[in-house]
């Protein structure tokens, strides 16, 4: 199971070519993201009150088909693993209305002190949140 977000193509999201820039699917995969913390009730906000941040350390994307200006996307955004010190996550943007898949991509996220950049094991008030959202997708995609 996935979290889903839409997203509308801006004239300002393509290039010369008149199709979406590549780089905006990354940016597009952090909108997922976000949604994702959001949908389980974890803002980055309260994330970096309690002194945590959560950068990126690897990010792939496969390019399947060009989007255009105007078209309605939607995000859907999947945890794929979770440690205290870590946490992945799977992307496929597609085309609203016909499905058509866009760009599938992954993420590797790792859970680091504000104050000192240097990576720590993520307290139980967000890892048991996460973990038992990783459960309840697996359930539900089981059934």
């Amino acid at each position: 199971m996935s979290v889903t977000a839409e997203y509308h193509v801006n004239f300002f999201d393509t290039d010369a070519m008149a199709v979406v820039h590549h780089a905006n699917y990354i940016r597009w995969f952090e909108i997922g993201r976000v949604e994702y913390l959001r949908k389980y009730g974890i803002t980055l906000d309260d994330m970096m009150e309690d002194g945590f941040v959560f950068p990126i350390t690897k990010i792939e994307a496969k390019y399947l088909s060009p989007g255009h200006f105007d078209d309605v996307l939607e995000i859907e955004t999947t945890a794929t693993a979770l440690t205290k010190a870590k946490m992945a996550f799977s992307y496929r943007v597609l085309r609203k209305g016909t499905g058509e898949v866009l760009v599938t991509g992954r993420s590797q996220n790792v859970f680091t002190r504000k104050d000192t950049g240097h990576i720590t094991r993520l307290p139980e008030k967000y890892y048991e949140v996460f973990a038992r959202a990783m459960a309840e997708e697996k359930m539900q995609a089981e059934a």
